[in-house]
């Protein structure tokens, strides 16, 4: 079974915040499936299932979220793993998709990591950042997107969800040839 991991903050007041784009992605994704969400206590997360693909976003904070996945790590091959989040160091809306590597300073990806004890985890980044980051980073990722922000917010959420399904049908490769690609095209590294 693979596992997409999204990652967010649980609770209304950051529904809609910068730092919940992973949650956002998986809802879509349930959304498009028809998948129907209920709590996990094993995961201590929301899970849903679609087809053999069970969706789920830890509820701790998200710099804890990788307490959530601590029975992942026995069960499943990090290979059959896609955590989904923020990144504020990727402009806004665009996607990378990688292998593996560092948490490159996202604490709940770095909790994550830590949690399953490697770095070869496959992860989906969506960019939430602006040209000219704020002093207070927490304010920022804990804000909402502004009304200019929201239409590359929906399409980036829609390819995001698209990634997602090539990594469930295709794996890893093909997601970031397919996703990666676009930031070729634009320039963007």
């Amino acid at each position: 079974m693979k596992h997409l991991i999204g990652l967010g903050n649980p609770g209304r007041e950051y529904e809609q915040t910068r730092h919940n784009v992973g949650f956002m992605v998986l809802e879509r994704l349930g959304e498009r499936h028809h998948a129907a969400w209920k709590m996990d206590r094993v995961f201590t997360a929301r899970r849903a299932v679609v087809g053999s693909v069970q969706l789920l976003q830890p509820q701790t904070m998200m710099n804890h979220s990788g307490v959530s996945l601590i029975p992942l790590a026995k069960q499943a091959s990090p290979q059959d793993l896609l955590i989904v989040c923020d990144d504020v160091n990727i402009p806004l809306g665009t996607l990378r998709v990688r292998a593996s590597g560092g948490p490159g300073g996202h604490h709940g990806l770095e909790s994550c990591l830590a949690h399953l004890g490697t770095e070869d985890v496959p992860r989906l980044r969506v960019g939430v950042g602006r040209a000219s980051m704020p002093n207070d980073l927490t304010g920022f990722v804990l804000s909402a997107f502004d009304r200019e922000e929201r239409p590359q917010l929906e399409e980036a959420l829609s390819r995001a969800v698209e990634a997602c399904e090539v990594w469930i049908e295709d794996g890893i490769h093909a997601a970031m040839n397919r996703t990666n690609h676009t930031l070729k095209q634009e320039g963007t590294t």
